[in-house]
């Protein structure tokens, strides 16, 4: 179950560059611990994935799970033995842009403790750095 939109306007886009911080959504909304991003960065749908399965594991599919980010960006890469130039790769695989302090994950329902140790191997599974916060 990989995610990625059904439907886009556009289908290659600029991938654009990640410096500042977020404060938009840095805060919890649903659940009581979050996993937040300390850096920025590109994070593919397949790591998204694993990040979740890891997480529901730990906490052995009791308490709730949100995913506060969703891959619609879309990552295009050329085949391996064609020269340079001749346009834009396909899309090879859709990545969500995530900035310092983007809150990734919420969970809630069990011990908190529970919560930290699937928080810190879902971050693991991540290519940003992250953080457990309540």
């Amino acid at each position: 179950m990989f995610l990625q939109p059904n439907k886009v306007k556009y289908k290659k886009i600029k991938k654009g560059k990640l410096v500042r911080l977020e404060f938009k959504s840095n805060i919890l909304k649903f659940g009581s611990i979050g996993l937040k991003a300390a850096e920025s960065g590109i994070i593919n749908s397949r790591q998204i994935e694993a990040a979740r399965q890891a997480i529901v594991r730990k906490i052995k599919r009791n308490g709730k799970i949100w995913i506060k980010i969703f891959p619609d960006l879309p990552i295009t890469s050329k085949p391996i033995g064609i020269r340079m130039g001749k346009g834009k790769g396909q899309v090879s695989h859709w990545g969500a842009r995530v900035r310092g302090g983007t809150v990734l994950f919420e969970v809630c329902g069990i011990n908190t403790n529970t919560i930290v140790a699937a928080l810190k191997t879902g971050g693991a599974k991540l290519p940003v750095r992250t953080k457990i916060f309540t």
